[in-house]
């Protein structure tokens, strides 16, 4: 095949159509975890998270609700996977070999969310929320209260009283959620993420009438399992509440993915294509991933015995 804008043009459109199959296609799971935001900037400031809006009877003058002093923000942050197409392949007729890797970076274009989303979660016991406290943390400040949404017990099934003290207490633990004026807060967890090495469990836990131990299962079809590779601890699990219209984490998208070529020979390609015989092809976005409300979810290191 004969290198020429015309041709070139050809597999640019091959090659990005093979992108875009692929990212449609592509299986994700954060939106069940996490709501979608977009962005017009370089960054988004969330100082409206500190506040939890419940509705409360009109009297007289409307209470207005100050937003306070904290700035929580979410930078956005810029990502590619690029592809080179040789120009001897190009001459040769080898351009079956890029398909698979446009492919590829149409999965992994797909993929980006959830390794963003989830790699958030598996670092909330360190990574920090709107109120300086990690997400998961034993002393949130709410009001002259410190409550938790940390816990330390095993996803343990084995009986009925050992999956109280560790799954019960985190559904009690949300169920009674607050506000600054002792207002429940209606927090409902419906989902439970876990690793892969905790995927038994937590369907058994979810899913069956009994217990190991026979106990039957007050908690059967209270959660949905959502496992995920990059929950890596192995041992630590979280109880979201993802039924509100803000889930407990934030995909922030400034710009969605975009397959774009470099394959100009007279233009900005012509460099590469002199020094090292090839064209390139690139996906490029900007988003990144932040902590909503806390009060949203509960996560427990796993770490103790039930």
């Amino acid at each position: 095949m004969q290198v020429h804008p015309a041709n070139l043009r050809e597999i640019y459109r091959n090659l990005n159509a093979a992108f875009q199959r692929q990212f449609q296609e592509a299986p994700n799971r954060w939106q069940q975890v996490a709501t979608r935001i977009p962005s017009a900037a370089a960054l988004n400031t969330y100082a409206w998270i500190g506040y939890f809006p419940k509705m409360r009877e009109w009297l007289g003058e409307k209470a207005i609700r100050q937003l306070e002093g904290r700035k929580y923000e979410i930078v956005n942050k810029d990502w590619e996977a690029t592809v080179a197409v040789l120009r001897n392949h190009i001459e040769d007729d080898q351009l079956g070999l890029y398909a698979p890797q446009a492919q590829m970076a149409g999965y992994a274009a797909a993929q980006l969310p959830d390794e963003l989303v989830f790699g958030l979660l598996a670092n909330g016991f360190e990574g920090l929320c709107y109120d300086g406290r990690p997400f998961f943390d034993a002393a949130h400040p709410v009001g002259a209260k410190a409550v938790s949404n940390k816990g330390t017990k095993r996803l343990d099934i084995s009986s009925y009283a050992k999956a109280k003290s560790g799954y019960g207490a985190a559904r009690t633990a949300l169920l009674e959620m607050q506000d600054e004026e002792g207002r429940p807060l209606g927090v409902r967890p419906n989902v439970l993420a876990v690793p892969p090495a905790l995927e038994a469990e937590a369907r058994i836990l979810t899913e069956a009438d009994h217990f190991k131990g026979d106990d039957p299962n007050p908690y059967r079809g209270t959660a949905t399992v959502v496992v995920d590779e990059r929950l890596t601890s192995g041992t630590a699990w979280f109880l979201l509440d993802a039924s509100k219209p803000l889930k407990p984490l934030i995909y922030q998208e400034r710009k969605a993915p975009e397959f774009k070529a470099q394959d100009d020979l007279q233009g900005a390609a012509s460099d590469a294509v002199f020094s090292r015989g090839e064209f390139r092809y690139s996906v490029e976005c900007r988003g990144n991933a932040g902590y909503a409300f806390w009060q949203l979810a509960y996560g427990s290191t796993g770490k103790d015995a039930a």
